[in-house]
């Protein structure tokens, strides 16, 4: 069932021209999380964690890939605004 989802995620941002392979790089970190929670939602994060993940180094670029996913339909995203409460996210499967 999620290797379809997966699927259809490839299949949606092959003709995507906004996705770079860093908001891929973050998607696959963040299912990679969703995996490792039995694909139960939402998936809880920290966002050092997703940073180390995806191989992103900057603040800037990980929160404009983010909000870039949520803008662009991939994800939705629930920010806790503080540093000891992790973050979560619902995929938005296609």
């Amino acid at each position: 069932m999620m290797m379809e989802e997966l699927s259809a995620f490839y299949r949606a941002i092959m003709d995507d021209c906004r996705i770079s392979a860093t908001h891929i790089s973050m998607y696959m970190a963040l299912f990679q999380c969703w995996n490792l929670n039995c694909f139960k939602s939402p998936v809880i994060f920290k966002s050092n964690q997703i940073m180390v993940m995806a191989k992103i180094s900057s603040r800037a670029t990980y929160h404009k890939c983010l909000n870039d996913l949520v803008a662009f339909g991939y994800l939705s995203y629930m920010p806790s605004f503080n540093p000891v409460i992790p973050n979560k996210v619902f995929f938005i499967l296609h």
